[in-house]
């Protein structure tokens, strides 16, 4: 067991799939769920399912979101050290498609006013690995923490690893700034939008390729074709699960969090790799994150 901080946004996900064509003036029969989200608690919380100790830290507001975050946390045996700002916690609504994909408006509230005082106390206490979620590096508000976190554990001489999380984000940030951001980590996870539009490539292979120069580790996740790696001088590929898709939120971190939890016990990456498509595949069957 190895003890894991995760550095990640504090959300509320409002997930939302229509029943019926929308009624633009009118009621709208559909399901909707609301639950803890967060693409860097949803990583946590499949690291902590692999066995490792993790700590989660990130800002919330006082109030009822915020609650409903640190329940789910800590009843996946997940420490929540967040720190309390005076802003609503982050909100996001995920509209569903008939395809399981989703479209999400997010409020990042709390987030952005997460202090660099807060995260290095809690980076006081010894770590293996840090895990810094995109969203940080994303947001130019907490991009200097994310920045010195990762710092911090290269002095360490600690394992850590970014994965890039949003491309529309991505692309108003540029490539070139969120790599220099990223740039000691020593793992890099993404999806194949996010790898292409990354390195300015229109082929896959071409992106792991380019990337597997500046980071030890990468893993790109392909949704329906599965996933991709690169350890140093190894290349592994899997397909994914032919499975129903009700919806797609939350897969992807499952998979990035699996396959990171199975490499922090030592697992090979193709082994790895195939938990994190039997984890990918079961989020797919429901509706949100978990």
């Amino acid at each position: 067991m190895r003890r894991v901080v995760v550095l990640g946004d504090v959300m509320l996900d409002v997930i939302v799939r229509r029943l019926a064509p929308l009624a633009p003036t009118s009621d709208t029969p559909s399901s909707i769920r609301v639950a803890r989200g967060g693409s860097g608690a949803s990583l946590a919380l499949a690291v902590a399912t692999a066995g490792h100790e993790v700590i989660y830290v990130g800002a919330a507001g006082n109030d009822g979101a915020a609650t409903i975050v640190r329940d789910a946390l800590r009843s996946a045996n997940v420490t929540a050290q967040l720190e309390t700002v005076d802003a609503p916690t982050g909100t996001v609504v995920s509209l569903v498609g008939d395809d399981g994909q989703r479209a999400m408006l997010t409020d990042r509230g709390a987030n952005s006013l997460l202090s660099e005082s807060f995260v290095f106390g809690r980076l006081a206490v010894p770590f293996d690995h840090l895990h810094a979620s995109g969203y940080v590096l994303l947001d130019p508000a907490t991009r200097p923490i994310g920045v010195a976190a990762l710092a911090l554990a290269k002095e360490r001489r600690r394992s850590a690893s970014v994965d890039v999380c949003s491309v529309s984000s991505l692309r108003h940030m540029t490539p070139e700034v969120f790599l220099a951001a990223a740039s000691d980590a020593s793992q890099l996870f993404a999806n194949e939008e996010e790898a292409l539009v990354l390195t300015g490539t229109s082929d896959v292979d071409d992106a792991l390729e380019f990337l597997a120069v500046r980071f030890h580790e990468v893993v790109i996740t392909r949704g329906a074709h599965g996933a991709i790696a690169a350890v140093g001088e190894t290349r592994t590929r899997v397909r994914a699960h032919d499975v129903a898709v009700l919806d797609t939120t939350g897969a992807g971190d499952a998979a990035t969090g699996t396959y990171l939890g199975a490499r922090l016990r030592e697992e090979l990456p193709e082994r790895a790799l195939e938990e994190a498509m039997n984890a990918s595949a079961h989020v797919v069957e429901g509706l949100g994150a978990d």
